[in-house]
Parts: C-alpha cells; structure tokens; sequence
C-alpha cells in the first residue's frame, strides 16, 4: 500500500513540472508579441509568424530581434542612394483638361524637389523614368471624383511600376467634369503621386 502510495505521489509531482513546462511554452510567445509587431513595421509589412508553444522560446527571440534592426539599416540608404541618381520624366497628361492639368504638373514639379527628385525636361534625352498619366473624372451629385492612373517606364518603353488611385472632392462652380474639379484636388494626387514613386524607388529599385 505504501508502494502505491509513493508511486502515485510521484506520478502527481511528474505532472505538475510538465504542467509548468507547457505554461511556460504558452507564454513565452505572447511575451515576445510586442517584438514581432516592431518587426512587421520595421519591415515594410512582412508579417513575422508567431512562435508556436512547439518552438525554443530563444529562437523565436532571435529572429524577432534580429529582423528590425536589418530593415531598419537597409532602406534609408537605399532609397537616397535611389532617388540621388533618379531622372523623373513627366510625359504629356492624358484624358485632362490644360485648366486641371497646369496646377498637377505644378504641384509635380514642387513635391519633386521636396523629395529630392531631378526631373527631366521634356527633350532631356537622359531620364531614368518616364512617367505617364492617364485621367478622367466622375460627377455624382454634389461631388466630383478624379480616377488617375500612372504608369511608370524604363527609357526602353519597359513598364516598371504602376500608381492608380482616385480623389473625390465637392465640386466647384456648379459644373461637372473637369470644370468642377478644383486646383487643390490636382495638387493633392500630384502630392501622393511623387510620395508613392519615392516610395517605390527605396524598394524596388536595386
């Protein structure tokens, strides 16, 4: 009787060290969670896998600590290095009207410079990239919508990148089309356009 009172004592001991063990597995993870949300930020937006009970609690550390610092040391310089030997040119505008497109091509010209891109003129023979605009517009009731698509190309004709989006904003003077669409909303999408293109060249361009 004693024997199996022993036997019974160590077999409740054994399982409440392994009990232990899986709590702590269970925990380690989401104590490292802060890590890995630092790391899909610092990454561009690469989603780091949780670590799962199974795997060494060290080793999830380890990859979570590492990733950031990496991410955080490659792109800046790459994307100055990017921008410094870019040559943006701009291509006639497609589908606008000179009154909405004058204020774009403004607004491209000064947001450029803000960012540190040199942009070729129009019989410049030397550009890095030739970008082209294609745009019409929406009326729905008291708003105008902008749809504007860019494409972006290589001096061989080689299409690299594509930037689409739309601007909706009220519409001006009563009109519809391009007579209602106010300055402010061409400078807006040249604005985003430029940011989107500086982005792209800090991670696309090698």
């Amino acid at each position: 009787m004693r024997r199996s009172h022993v036997t019974t004592v160590s077999l409740l001991v054994a399982l409440a060290l392994a009990a232990c063990t899986n709590a702590k597995d269970v925990l380690e993870p989401s104590a490292i969670a802060p890590q890995s949300t630092q790391s899909l930020s610092g990454a561009g937006g690469a989603a780091t896998p949780p670590a799962t009970p199974a795997q060494p609690a060290g080793t999830a550390q380890t990859a979570d600590t590492a990733q950031p610092s990496a991410a955080a040391a490659v792109p800046p310089a790459k994307s100055a290095a990017a921008i410094a030997r870019t040559r943006l040119q701009v291509a006639p505008i497609v589908g606008a009207s000179v009154e909405a497109a004058t204020p774009l091509t403004a607004e491209l010209q000064t947001r450029a410079r803000q960012r540190g891109i040199t942009l070729a003129g129009s019989t410049d023979q030397t550009p890095t990239h030739v970008l082209k605009g294609y745009f019409s517009t929406m009326t729905e009731g008291k708003d105008t919508t902008v749809i504007y698509v860019w494409d972006i190309y290589d001096p061989a004709g080689n299409r690299l990148h594509r930037i689409n989006g739309q601007q909706k904003a009220p519409s001006v003077g009563g009109g519809e089309g391009w007579a209602a669409v106010a300055p402010a909303t061409m400078q807006a999408i040249a604005d985003q356009t430029i940011d989107q293109f500086a982005t792209w060249l800090g991670g696309g361009a090698g």
